[in-house]
């Protein structure tokens, strides 16, 4: 019986050993490993270092809304742009630190010839060229030529509470035809598809430190599901978009478009293909899609000579018709003017005449409704006033929700159409006294609408950044502190022989985001913080939205329509049909007086909550819209006596009509009321 005992113990340890490997095998990992996945198993060595300890946050918050900042405007690889040499500096190298932060060669040895530094800021341009290790000089939060968004830099800022980042690709081919130093073309389609290849790089080159594909926190995003995915994990998502003066080659040369409709269907689709989602239609130059919105000072006079050089035509400026208006050009000299040729100045302008003459042209709203078939995102910021206005009217229309305002260029007077159509809104990178009080003015926004903030840093574009407030400033930011959500710690961040600190280097590159934030909530408080934090679901919601979206059915397409009266012309027809025949270059016309009307009778009873109006340039002033289930009994849901003609949308409570009329009061010109389109919609 001993021995049987005995036999029957070691069976047992046996046993026990085998279940010990097993769960060892298929069990989960010890907790030491599981809690340091967002640690890379291979670094560059040496790096710059990342200074913040503890767990990226992962999952959701108990209302299971991904957390997070959003960067909705940074540019990670500009310096691949404008022929390459004036941005200096690389986001990574395979070769390491040493290569990727250094100088542009030009810039040695005291700085002399850094260019744009001076054109665009004034000075000589003098710095000390050398970047790793010591970096006396740069990056600086006043510089525009330096490397500001290398990769260890923007880990941080994720390490540090974003989640959200959007990389721009920009380029310019004008500022790159006379800068002087370059290193390749100025085509810009070629340098945005370069840089797209490098993000999909970096996404590589990150991998590779954490084991494999997919494994790192650098992850390129190309729909709202897979970002909000990524987000829960605790990583980056990463999305691309575009901001470029020509894309598609469009162009303009005195006024007239380089590029056709299928030229902007090709440039699109490619775009798309790139996994870009959202993008501008112009930027800085008026082109064959849009005015823009004007520079101001010194810079606002250099951009406007590329202008001239760029198309043969100055920028052109009128009374503004509305509260909104563009940003005043100024007279300030640049060195720039010295590359116009003899006997061509830049103009003098009307302090009363702020806006761009120029919106959006035909071929601009043929690239907008092609964004909206494919369900992209359009940035309306660097967009004259008036080509912003016919933006907002053609989603309002279209209850369309992807509208983005990533860095404070588009007139503030329109930040609450953006939020009605569920858009989203970004603040550009300024200094925590200047932001903190710029996002409590819309805070009741955002409040009533219930959306969360963003920032867009501009990093590597051609703006300043955060100056320091001072190591003696109060509520100056101190070291260590801990992250918004409270599970990391924080500490100055160190990059070779220099280590930043807020309080005296200001925002000097992007890994400084989260000290950002920190003098935020000590200058401006905890609810712009929160506001910030609540910025990725937001973001996510617009893009879903966005994605989701589909056109209303227009209930009037083709539908018998009459009118008081048509215009009579020998050549054409201007009877009431044709404002519902889906050809928006046919129209109806009255007669030259004020009390006129068009119905169209949609064949049976509707829920209609929505009219479309498309005038032609002969435009109701004073009109109402009319409802009727019988023809006869007439109810009027919707007036107005400030009518501006382009696009008008009526919404109204849903009401069942049969009959819809455009009862004119009071025309907007000395002609008729004239329409090319009019949609009647259920919702």
């Amino acid at each position: 019986m001993t021995g049987r005992s005995c036999r029957r113990r070691k069976n047992i340890t046996i046993v026990s050993v085998l279940f010990l490997v097993l769960a060892a095998i298929l069990g989960p990992t010890p907790s030491s490993a599981a809690t340091d996945w967002w640690t890379p198993t291979a670094r560059p060595t040496p790096d710059a270092q990342i200074n913040v300890t503890g767990a990226p946050f992962t999952g959701t918050n108990s209302a299971g809304e991904v957390r997070g900042f959003v960067d909705a405007h940074n540019h990670l690889f500009s310096n691949e742009a404008f022929g390459g040499r004036l941005i200096c500096g690389k986001v990574f190298s395979e070769s390491g630190v040493a290569d990727a932060l250094k100088d542009c060669p030009e810039h040695y040895p005291d700085g002399s010839l850094a260019l744009f530094d001076y054109i665009t800021h004034g000075g000589d341009g003098k710095h000390d060229p050398a970047g790793w290790p010591t970096f006396k000089d740069w990056p600086a939060y006043d510089s525009m030529t330096h490397q500001a968004n290398y990769y260890a830099w923007v880990e941080r800022a994720w390490r540090g509470g974003q989640r959200v980042l959007v990389n721009d690709l920009v380029t310019n081919g004008m500022i790159c035809s006379i800068y002087p130093f370059k290193d390749r073309g100025c085509d810009e389609m070629t340098s945005i598809r370069l840089q797209a290849k490098l993000a999909y790089d970096l996404q590589g080159f990150v991998d590779k430190m954490y084991g494999g594909t997919g494994k790192g926190w650098f992850r390129i995003v190309t729909d709202s599901a897979q970002a909000r995915q990524v987000i829960e994990q605790g990583k980056l998502a990463v999305v691309l978009g575009v901001e470029t003066s020509e894309p598609f080659g469009c162009k303009q040369i005195l006024d007239i478009g380089q590029c056709s409709k299928a030229d902007i269907d090709k440039g699109l689709d490619e775009l798309y293909g790139l996994g870009v989602r959202s993008m501008f239609l112009c930027h800085k130059f008026d082109n064959a899609l849009c005015g823009v919105r004007f520079d101001e000072g010194g810079l606002g006079t250099a951009i406007n000579v590329g202008q001239f050089l760029s198309t043969g035509t100055f920028w052109k400026t009128e009374a503004c018709k509305g509260p909104q208006h563009d940003n005043p050009i100024g007279t300030a000299a640049s060195e720039a003017e010295a590359d116009l040729p003899s006997g061509v100045d830049v103009p003098s302008y009307d302090k009363a005449a702020q806006c761009n003459v120029r919106g959006l042209t035909d071929l601009g709203e043929y690239a907008v409704r092609g964004m909206m078939k494919r369900k992209m995102m359009l940035e309306i910021d660097h967009m004259s006033v008036k080509a912003t206005g016919q933006v907002l009217d053609i989603f309002e229309a279209a209850n369309y929700p992807g509208v983005l305002s990533s860095h404070s260029w588009m007139d503030l007077n329109w930040t609450e159409r953006v939020y009605s159509l569920g858009g989203f809104v970004a603040q550009y990178m300024h200094g925590s006294e200047g932001f903190a009080a710029e996002a409590k003015r819309t805070n009741a926004l955002r409040d009533k609408y219930g959306v969360g903030y963003g920032f867009g840093t501009d990093f590597n574009g051609i703006g300043d950044h955060p100056a320091p407030r001072g190591a003696d400033a109060a509520n100056k930011v101190t070291y260590p502190f801990k992250s918004v959500d409270g599970g990391s710690v924080i500490d100055k961040q160190t990059s070779g022989q220099r280590t930043f600190d807020f309080n005296t280097d200001g925002a000097a590159h992007v890994g400084l985001i989260p000290d950002w934030i920190e003098d935020i909530r000590l200058v401006g408080g905890q609810d712009v913080v929160d506001d910030l934090f609540r910025g990725a679901e937001s973001y996510l919601d617009t893009w879903g939205a966005t994605e989701r979206h589909q056109a209303s059915v227009n209930l009037a397409n083709g539908r018998p329509a009459t009118a008081s009266s048509s215009e009579s012309n020998p050549f054409t027809s201007y009877q009431p049909g044709r404002a519902v025949d889906g050809d928006d270059s046919s129209r109806w016309a009255s007669d030259w007086s004020d009390d006129q009307w068009w119905q169209v009778d949609l064949g049976s009873t509707n829920l209609v909550s929505k009219v479309t109006l498309d005038w032609e340039r002969a435009y109701g002033k004073s009109y109402r819209i009319e409802l009727s289930t019988d023809g006869t009994n007439w109810r009027t849901v919707w007036s107005t006596t400030s009518g501006d003609g382009g696009l008008d949308t009526a919404k109204f409570a849903g009401t069942p009509a049969r009959y819809v009329r455009v009862h004119g009061l009071g025309r907007g010109t000395d002609w008729g009321y004239s329409l090319y389109e009019v949609g009647v919609h259920s919702g």
